[in-house]
């Protein structure tokens, strides 16, 4: 994480990291096409400054809960383009060692990251959880760890969202809540889930702040993110960052989102979270075409290794079925 003002090799380590994120979903969509994944895959298109921008900030030692939409965290945060293939091929590289084929079993406690609940919100006090151990000595912790986790706009429309908000509030709690509002809640609009149009204004509810953002603004997005992940660490509460957003492709890759007008979609895309950060470092003198250059060619031959490495890994021992369950 960059302390203090950004400066220009920041901000391409930013582009760098959406750039990657949608590279490595593009990819994905295109293996799941050519028949090699046999699981569901779930794009982020749309959301990648929200993923990166949020995760920027974080240190080591900090926790967070991602979900489907949040390819971008789980790379900041050390997960390898090579493990979330080989999770999608189901084979032994992958972080659920070939026990699940999807986005669901990213998880590494070993980097912080929380495999995120299929059934949402629930990922939501399972973070803050870890936000009560932080705060309360977890052994081998520092005492100014943040714990960060990401939910939806239809997440928001469940009780176990409301009843998390509330305890984290009441709790003081070290903890950093994403809304992620990308206007449909799998083919539910909001407008059929509440009567408010900025679910921010809840926040007032629970006691604690609540920052609206741009969703697709990398930089709107980490300042508010840094501003709420440092009063965490003074110990001052939680807080509330609503992102508004729009998620491009449907639920998952069998999703046609027909249910979604076209003209929602192209008002959106004119607003591309990437597109719209190269034109911001064009016009400040940080990206040239020869930046632009390498960096495409190095993400290109970062995945097509990770493809490699990902395919080079083993299937599960069928004989190790029952390792690591616990039920």
């Amino acid at each position: 994480m960059a302390e203090g003002p950004l400066d220009d090799p920041d901000l391409l380590e930013i582009l760098y990291w959406m750039r990657l994120t949608r590279a490595l979903d593009e990819r994905c969509e295109s293996l799941f096409k050519q028949g090699r994944f046999p699981g569901a895959i779930f794009s982020q298109i749309g959301h990648e400054a929200i993923s990166v921008g949020s995760a920027h900030v974080l240190e080591d030692g900090d926790i967070i809960a991602p979900m489907h939409r949040d390819l971008g965290a789980y790379l900041l945060r050390g997960m390898t383009p090579a493990r979330v293939i080989a999770q999608s091929l189901g084979r032994v590289a992958g972080p659920s060692r070939g026990r699940d084929i999807n986005s669901h079993g990213l998880g590494d406690l070993s980097l912080g990251i929380i495999g995120y609940v299929s059934h949402l919100p629930q990922s939501m006090p399972v973070a803050l959880g870890a936000a009560f151990a932080l705060r309360y000595g977890l052994p081998g912790r520092e005492a100014d760890r943040v714990a960060m986790t990401y939910f939806g706009d239809g997440s928001f429309s469940e009780g176990g969202a409301h009843e998390t908000l509330n305890l984290a509030a009441v709790l003081q709690s070290p903890i950093v809540f994403v809304l992620e509002n990308n206007q449909y809640a799998y083919s539910t609009p909001l407008r059929h889930q509440c009567l408010v149009t900025d679910l921010v204004v809840r926040a007032e509810g629970y006691g604690m702040p609540g920052i609206q953002v741009d969703g697709n603004d990398v930089l709107d997005v980490r300042g508010a993110v840094d501003e709420a992940v440092a009063r965490a660490r003074r110990g001052r509460g939680p807080t509330l960052i609503e992102c508004k957003t729009m998620r491009m492709r449907g639920h998952a890759i069998h999703d046609r989102a027909d249910y979604v007008p076209a003209e929602l979609l192209e008002e959106w895309r004119a607003r591309d979270p990437i597109g719209r950060f190269e034109r911001d470092l064009r016009a400040r003198g940080v990206l040239d075409e020869a930046h632009d250059r390498e960096l495409t060619a190095r993400i290109a031959g970062e995945l097509d290794a990770a493809v490699d490495e990902a395919e080079a890994s083993p299937w599960p021992d069928p004989g190790t079925l029952t390792d690591g369950v616990f039920a």
